[in-house]
């Protein structure tokens, strides 16, 4: 494999566990605003639930004010948690408690929504003057079953977030694919997310998942880490595991530039891993190659690191070659199709975590969430990822993956 020099976009300035690290805390925070908004928008929530859940519950007050203290706490934990361990991005408690704020804060989302339903429900059958259809709507027992259910499907989407991903397996075409790359198998890792709460002992079977199913090439799309290098230092050393023919190409997410950038960049080197920031490297068989390019996140530019610049990155590549590009985001997909690439992997939508919310999801990644697109002439594949943030640690009906991608020439059958 031939590879090309990488650009760190960063200055070291010291080092900690063995690695360089960066010295500007911004990249210890969230974008700015975040917390603010998530704050607000889950405060107004708890506040609704509060209102047409809680208080009318009937018990003493004084449970019911307890009630209300913890619906409020779930809406404000992750700033709470950030306060005394770690940062909203990465909290550093056990997991076990990181686990309960999880279904706590999923239970919450899913209670406002079902409430809200039952409410506009209410009020369309009001309009139309069912007096049958607005008792029923108004009966005791119907919002304290649908915070029940709210709960028990933030269990359950709480244990699917923390599950291990099953294999998928997809045949792309490629227009101009050299016979020897007939058959390749790439295996597409994204959003792991190596934390507190998917520890090492995970990442371990992770790595032992997509070793078992023999890749000629391994790529990860980006946010591997949440929190720092010393914070994570047991976490991702399983990925230094990761065993493939033409080894492990990796790019950055956004979560990379959360928590020291450049140390985790050297971090990732260190464990063998290729890691392209607005660059490219070559596969060959014998003659026949195969260009693999990587684009940095958007949100660099809040740490006045290099953007995404596939220009750049494709700069002196083979004109010949069919181009597979790494992308963690998907909403430039139609821009990098223009430019000839063939295959555009992505992960960072997490599926949109829950049926539904995936619509939304779509709106803010250019009309991309989960699966296979077809984009001009490019094919696009949006990963729902190996792992998900702690912030928001549940799935339902959106199971996580590792994606195994066999590459067919044009003319061969496309499963």
């Amino acid at each position: 494999m031939q590879r090309h020099p990488p650009q760190t976009g960063a200055r070291f300035t010291g080092w900690h566990g063995g690695h360089q690290i960066g010295h500007d805390v911004r990249l210890l925070q969230l974008p700015p605003g975040f917390p603010i908004v998530l704050s607000v928008i889950a405060s107004l929530l708890a506040l609704y639930i509060v209102a047409r859940l809680v208080w009318p519950l009937r018990l003493h007050v004084s449970l019911r004010l307890l009630l209300a203290a913890v619906v409020l706490g779930m809406a404000l934990h992750h700033r709470i948690v950030a306060q005394f361990a770690g940062t909203m991005a990465s909290p550093e408690i056990p997991k076990m408690a990181i686990a309960v704020l999880a279904t706590g804060f999923t239970t919450l989302l899913l209670s406002a929504l079902f409430l809200l339903l039952l409410d506009a429900a209410l009020l369309l059958a009001k309009l139309l003057k069912s007096g049958r259809a607005a008792a029923a709507l108004r009966a005791r027992w119907l919002r304290p079953l649908a915070g029940l259910v709210a709960l028990a499907l933030g269990i359950f989407g709480v244990s699917q977030g923390m599950a291990v991903p099953k294999p998928r397996s997809i045949e792309v075409r490629i227009a101009g694919l050299p016979a020897a790359f007939e058959g390749y198998r790439v295996l597409q890792l994204t959003d792991i997310h190596a934390s507190r709460l998917l520890t090492g002992d995970w990442v371990r079977k992770v790595v032992a998942e997509s070793n078992a199913l023999t890749p000629d090439l391994v790529v990860i799309t980006g946010d591997l880490i949440d929190g720092t290098v010393s914070a994570r230092r047991h976490d991702f050393l399983p990925l230094g595991d990761l065993r493939a023919a033409d080894g492990v190409i990796a790019i950055t997410g956004n979560h990379e530039y959360y928590a020291q950038y450049s140390a985790w960049m050297q971090a990732f080197r260190g464990l063998g891993m290729q890691v392209l920031e607005n660059t490219h490297t070559e596969v060959r068989r014998g003659d026949a190659v195969l260009t693999i390019a990587g684009v940095t996140d958007p949100v660099a530019e809040r740490y006045d690191l290099p953007q995404p610049d596939l220009a750049a990155a494709l700069n002196g590549a083979d004109p010949a070659a069919p181009v597979i590009l790494l992308d963690h985001r998907p909403r430039q997909a139609a821009a990098n199709a223009a430019r000839g690439v063939q295959l555009q992997l992505s992960g960072h939508t997490h599926g949109g975590h829950i049926l539904g919310m995936d619509q939304l999801v779509k709106r803010a990644n250019g009309g991309y969430v989960s699966g296979r697109y077809q984009v001009g002439d490019m094919t696009l594949y949006v990963s729902n990822g190996a792992g998900l943030w702690p912030g928001f640690a549940a799935r339902i009906g959106v199971p996580s993956e590792i994606t195994l991608i066999t590459l067919r020439g044009a003319a061969a059958t496309e499963k």
